[in-house]
């Protein structure tokens, strides 16, 4: 299955984000190793970009909530605060939906 963003396509989930979102993860994420100088203008640049885009902050939100959704679904499941976190893991495994 070939996915197209904006006329481009993306071979890999990291391709799809960067496209869907208009700018690479590494902005966002960082990079192992980089340093504090490196960090502070990254981080500067981050905001320039959200300064004007303005909307860019919900459409990250949207995808990092879609691709929860798709991929750890049960990651969106509540649970009530009375059952145990293992009473809730093994319906879960088991496949039973959780009650709210």
């Amino acid at each position: 299955m070939r996915i197209i963003v904006a006329g481009h396509t993306a071979v890999t989930p990291d391709e799809f984000v960067e496209l869907a979102l208009g700018t690479p993860l590494d902005l966002w994420l960082g990079v192992e190793g980089e340093s504090e100088m490196e960090r502070a203008a990254r981080m500067d640049a981050a905001r320039d970009i959200l300064a004007e885009e303005p909307g860019l902050l919900d459409r990250v939100s949207q995808v990092a909530a879609q691709a929860i959704e798709a991929y750890a679904p049960e990651l969106f499941r509540p649970v009530p605060l009375s059952v145990s976190r293992a009473a809730a893991r093994r319906r879960t495994r088991a496949g039973g939906e959780v009650a709210a």
